[in-house]
């Protein structure tokens, strides 16, 4: 399954799933001085990126080393997929089950990682430099604005919840689940026609 700009974009996105993350982030958040929430937000959005930048970067060098092939790689992203697509439909908001931390102002733990930059986040990565690496300058641009977008989300989460309301949320998180589990089960379908009839 090829990409272009847009598709990754909205494929990134998807997996970022910055509307789901919203009531984990209200919750840690709730924890830092309001002063520091734009900074905090702001950071752990930039952490994130540079994680994904690390994987996208080094995807075909992590592939090589670990002796994977890129139709494996793609039917095991896409059922990585597939399971956060089904628990973003079904509740338990995506992969994002960590609860919030301790401390008061959070570091890299929960809200880069796992919030952001996930196992599907990097995968997805992993899987478009691989496929594509002659587009990485499209995949960066993409990864970008869809870090863009899930910042700005988080940034106004207070706001969206109270001018959506939590019903709104999280049926917009649902319908975002639905439209990544057709994108998961197209990955598997690829990657299981390019392993039988490519290879």
């Amino acid at each position: 399954m090829d990409h272009n700009f847009l598709s990754a974009f909205v494929l990134l996105l998807l997996v970022l799933d910055p509307f789901g993350a919203l009531p984990i982030f209200i919750s840690v958040m709730g924890r830092v001085a309001p002063q520091r929430r734009v900074i905090v937000a702001l950071r752990e959005t930039a952490v994130a990126f540079g994680i994904l930048l690390i994987f996208m970067l080094g995807g075909a060098n992590f592939l090589a080393l670990m002796h994977l092939s890129e139709r494996s790689l793609e039917v095991a992203g896409g059922v990585i997929l597939l399971i956060i697509a089904i628990r973003m439909i079904f509740g338990n908001g995506g992969e994002q089950g960590a609860t919030a931390s301790e401390s008061k102002e959070p570091m890299i733990f929960p809200l880069a990682v796992p919030l952001l930059a996930g196992p599907s986040a990097m995968a997805t990565v992993l899987l478009l430099a691989s496929r594509q690496p002659d587009r990485t300058g499209q995949w960066i641009g993409a990864l970008s604005l869809a870090m863009a977008v899930s910042g700005l989300v988080l940034l106004a989460a207070e706001p969206i919840r109270h001018r959506l309301g939590d019903s709104v949320v999280s049926a917009v998180e649902k319908l975002m689940g639905l439209v990544l589990s057709a994108v998961a089960v197209e990955m598997v379908l690829a990657g299981l026609k390019r392993y039988f009839f490519d290879a």
